[in-house]
């Protein structure tokens, strides 16, 4: 197990049945599949996250140092034990914990200011790097030898994990500490899709200008700011073992622990980098619901006629079907409480299925239906949207097939860009 550091490359609704929306799904309801790639995977067993090699061949890092670690419930080994326990029962001088959004526990709503405590099991501090603070403070890194950084990012640029490990890379240069990323597979592979973020419109849920699904691991996006950013952290990688790109986290064997509370299956997960960018327009995507980002409607939404449009033919890999839900306590403002007209999407193959496509067709034609009801949130959507170009070309009738085409380009240009960080094939 090698731990590689900045300047190495690594060759190495219930679903409720009004006629109207039953009438418009098609007359064999989809099957979901389970999530799995079609190219050869690793064997189970070769697939251990990064905890498992700050433990064994890279304990070098660590060994004799006091340890801050960043992150959350998610944590954990392959066995499913958290790197909280395995770091103390190995012995490791554990000082202190620092929590990304929804908290260390993974429950606070998103956005919801988070605030420092501490760990009741073990008595360390637990400091909030989505609260009053978003950069660890002096106060914070005292005592501290060497950061370990361990969250499970999600695949999308928009997820705000990225951001927060920036901000610890840069308070750590400040102090002159190490930082250590515990890497872990991407949960839905290594594919690339959607636009690049434009530069000016970089946020917490745009730390870089990489695409919608980036296809990263963390450390890997990590090594990647390193550079673009200029940061110069004494930044090392403990890579994951027996992971390949095409590897999704069900076929490597890992455990899935939801890593927000919005978050609740791999599933969800896969559709998340499209349907995020309804969060910046007037249609829920079913927070307060058992199948956020898996579904979208509103009030309003004529379901029959939005279904009918879309061509279906052209959106491999998913199915849609009618459904009602009702958000309870979403935590976004939108219809609490209130019965909504959805489509579910169903992934059916993730070799195929392209979110960001998926969802660009869906807005596009949502907008020809309902003009005066999909109320784009202009910041909120172009701060996802990595700027104002999606909203403009949706709201100007443009084909979206041809508004995806023009992102291929970039695209390929971007992942030539990246090559000299990434720590798998």
């Amino acid at each position: 197990m090698t731990a590689y550091g900045h300047g190495q490359l690594a060759a190495k609704v219930g679903m409720v049945g009004l006629a109207g929306l039953l009438a418009a799904c098609s007359a064999a309801a989809p099957t979901p599949v389970t999530v799995r790639p079609a190219a050869p995977v690793a064997p189970r067993a070769t697939v251990q996250p990064g905890i498992e090699g700050v433990l064994g061949d890279s304990a070098h890092l660590i060994r004799g140092r006091a340890v801050g670690l960043v992150s959350n419930h998610a944590g954990v080994d392959a066995a499913g034990i958290s790197d909280v326990d395995r770091i103390l029962r190995a012995g490791l001088r554990l000082v202190a914990l620092f929590s990304p959004e929804h908290g260390f526990r993974g429950a606070a709503d998103p956005g919801e200011q988070v605030p420092s405590t501490v760990d009741s099991a073990t008595g360390l501090p637990i400091y909030s790097l989505y609260g009053r603070t978003a950069v660890p403070t002096d106060s914070m890194l005292a005592g501290i030898d060497v950061m370990l950084v361990d969250l499970p990012d999600v695949g999308a640029r928009y997820y705000t994990y990225l951001w927060t490990t920036i901000n610890v890379m840069r308070a750590s240069v400040r102090r002159g500490l190490p930082v250590v990323v515990l890497d872990r597979p991407n949960p839905i592979g290594g594919t690339v899709q959607g636009n690049i973020l434009d530069t000016a419109y970089r946020s917490a849920v745009g730390a870089l200008p990489m695409p919608m699904r980036h296809g990263l691991t963390l450390g890997e996006a990590a090594r990647l700011a390193n550079l673009e950013l200029g940061l110069g952290a004494d930044l090392r990688v403990v890579p994951v073992t027996g992971w390949r790109r095409e590897v999704t986290l069900d076929v490597a064997g890992l455990p899935f622990i939801p890593p927000s509370p919005n978050l609740q299956s791999l599933e969800s997960l896969f559709h998340y980098p499209g349907t995020c960018l309804f969060e910046g327009t007037a249609l829920s995507v079913g927070r307060g619901t058992d199948a956020a980002f898996r579904q979208i409607g509103a009030p309003w939404l004529d379901v029959s006629r939005v279904l009918a449009a879309l061509p279906t033919d052209r959106l491999p890999g998913v199915q849609f079907l009618g459904v009602l839900f009702t958000p309870v306590r979403p935590g976004d403002d939108k219809y609490a409480g209130v019965p909504l007209r959805g489509i579910r999407l169903v992934l059916t193959d993730p070799a195929v299925y392209d979110p960001t496509l998926t969802a660009v067709v869906l807005l596009s034609t949502i907008n020809r239906i309902h003009p005066d009801s999909l109320r784009f949130r202009p910041a909120g959507f172009d701060r996802l949207a990595g700027g104002p170009a999606l909203r403009a070309a949706v709201l100007a009738g443009k084909d979206p097939f041809a508004i995806v085409r023009d992102w291929a380009s970039p695209l390929e240009a971007w992942q030539r860009h990246r090559e000299g960080v990434l720590l798998y094939r």
